[in-house]
């Protein structure tokens, strides 16, 4: 059935055509991407000669030129697994924020620090100070062939190996160790492999996290992604996530809401990490559209789906179904129609999703992170979800604009006595691992002992959710959102959960209605008795 336009809407739209024709001041345009090459083949270095053996042998030799930059990465996020949150100054990261994806590094290192920028992270022992044990290849590699193995604790292979991936075909698998040597000679500026080795493949596989971050994104179409394609700007992660001091701009604690500052330049701290600092706040030839951006994130009308490279990503995961065996007692392992895993014995049930319409809400760059020491109490929505980290904003706050997200939903483990998450031990060879033993009770009160903190012996399982911004796979700008996707009374409507501010096309109001109306009507009655005069004037002209 055909929806019902109000008047004023037709009015408005009339009015924004009506403003959108004057001549608006064209987008700034964007300097040509400048090609970069290295000033130094390191091939021939004396100290690269090698050969090298281990992962900190590189790092020592890398470190007699470069003499500062082990001291400036141990400063940095990817070495320390901790950020202070803007929104409280508690410590997030890594290491203290709660997710429902894999959960707490804590008691898991061995596997968890496989996308750690250091080496030899075991256990709680690992020496942070020392700068050795700083990775310089995971960055650094551009051969891309270096590869931590999967349960090193941050090392590579340093001999070819056989190994049984717990959730893969069954069977071992030989995996070839990289050459240190050669890798170490051909070393350079970061590029999408080494950035997506680890932020593709977060929460334990490709896509599984962000949903616009994945393996689709090392060589992607122009429809896919217009800033990494080939045939687009061609972009690497680091033209927008710039470094100073190997302290990496941008993060999802502290994502910027809404940026009034703009075009970046020379004399700026070089943080490109928004659509602003190279767009500018006016990118749009029609004012109408700048106005849009005082209330909508870029990201909202230029994303239209995720997960858009052919790659699914996880949409749900529920560990309270983990544990089940088939009929030969064998941990049970259940794959889907498009071979992604459906049930895993020691993960539990998941959902997936390709071409995922973001979920949109408020943002102004406050949000509220749940950690694995926090009470549970006040970080409960309406519904009684967990919002594991909830994002502030309204129609009436400044600061706030409406940003696409992606909502992971999970159910996961906490104490039901102390109202806190637990920290579970999933990982290792010991009895208590849940991969080993598939018993909860064990792998929780392990996991909680190990990180020290309180429990009360007893488990639940509580529904969450979470926000993951949505700020890659930027699609052409003819295949942004259209209007009426959002100015819709639909119950499909792209904006149907934004109820605090009024929007044309889709909202109504009595009084705007009338006088609409009767604006409209005094338009029509005005042009009536305009050409009536006109008539009547003409035949008085021709009688004379």
């Amino acid at each position: 059935m055909q929806a019902h336009v109000p008047l004023f809407a037709g009015l408005c739209l009339s009015f924004c055509v009506a403003i959108a024709s004057a001549a608006d001041a064209p987008p700034p345009a964007l300097a040509a991407k400048a090609a970069s090459h290295s000033t130094t083949d390191h091939s021939q270095l004396e100290a690269l000669k090698g050969p090298f053996k281990t992962g900190p042998e590189v790092t020592k030799a890398c470190l007699s030129c470069h003499n500062m930059a082990g001291h400036q990465v141990m400063k940095s996020v990817h070495w320390t697994w901790e950020a202070p949150s803007k929104t409280d100054g508690k410590l997030l990261g890594k290491k203290w924020a709660a997710n429902n994806f894999c959960g707490s590094p804590l008691s898991n290192e061995a596997r968890c620090t496989s996308c750690h920028a250091g080496y030899g992270w075991h256990d709680k022992s690992f020496d942070f100070a020392d700068q050795d044990n700083v990775d310089c290849l995971a960055c650094h590699d551009n051969t891309g062939s270096y590869r931590k193995f999967s349960t090193d604790a941050g090392h590579p292979l340093y001999a070819d190996r056989e190994f049984e991936p717990m959730e893969g075909p069954p069977g071992k698998k030989l995996f070839k160790a990289p050459d240190l040597t050669r890798i170490a000679q051909h070393v350079g500026r970061p590029g999408r492999d080494n950035c997506g080795n680890c932020h593709f493949n977060g929460g334990g596989g490709d896509a599984v996290k962000h949903g616009d971050l994945d393996s689709s994104l090392k060589n992607p179409p122009r429809d896919v992604d217009v800033h990494m394609a080939r045939d687009g700007a061609n972009m690497v992660c680091a033209d927008c996530h710039t470094f100073n001091a190997h302290q990496p701009s941008g993060s999802r604690y502290a994502v910027t809401a809404r940026d009034t500052h703009g075009l970046d330049l020379p004399k700026d701290d070089h943080n490109r990490a928004t659509c602003e600092s190279c767009h500018g706040l006016t990118p749009h030839r029609q004012a109408k559209i700048n106005h849009h951006a005082g209330k909508v994130a870029c990201q909202t009308c230029h994303i239209p789906e995720f997960a858009r490279g052919g790659v699914a990503t996880k949409m749900r995961w529920d560990w309270s179904t983990a544990g089940k065996r088939d009929a030969d007692g064998k941990p049970l392992f259940v794959k889907d129609e498009h071979g992604h895993l459906k049930y895993s014995a020691a993960k539990g049930d998941f959902a997936y999703g390709e071409n995922v319409r973001p979920e949109y809400k408020w943002y102004n760059g406050s949000v509220s992170q749940v950690t694995i020491t926090d009470k549970l109490a006040g970080h409960r929505a309406a519904d009684g979800v967990l919002e594991l980290n909830r994002v502030d904003g309204s129609a009436a706050d400044p600061n706030a604009r409406i940003w696409p997200f992606k909502v992971m939903r999970g159910k996961q483990a906490y104490d039901p006595v102390n109202d806190t998450l637990v920290v579970n031990h999933v990982f290792g060879d010991d009895d208590t691992a849940l991969w080993k033993n598939y018993d909860f009770a064990k792998s929780i009160q392990a996991g909680m002992d190990y990180a020290g903190l309180p429990y009360s012996g007893k488990f639940d399982f509580i529904e969450t959710r979470m926000n993951w911004f949505i700020t890659h796979m930027v699609a052409p700008k003819e295949k942004a959102v259209p209007c009426a996707e959002c100015h819709t009374r639909g119950n499909d409507g792209r904006l149907a959960v934004i109820t605090d501010l009024y929007l044309p096309g889709r909202d109504r109001n009595a009084w705007v209605d009338l006088f609409g109306s009767l604006a409209i009507a005094g338009a029509i009655g005005g042009g009536l008795v305009h050409g009536l005069v006109r008539i009547l004037t003409r035949r008085k002209e021709n009688a004379q």
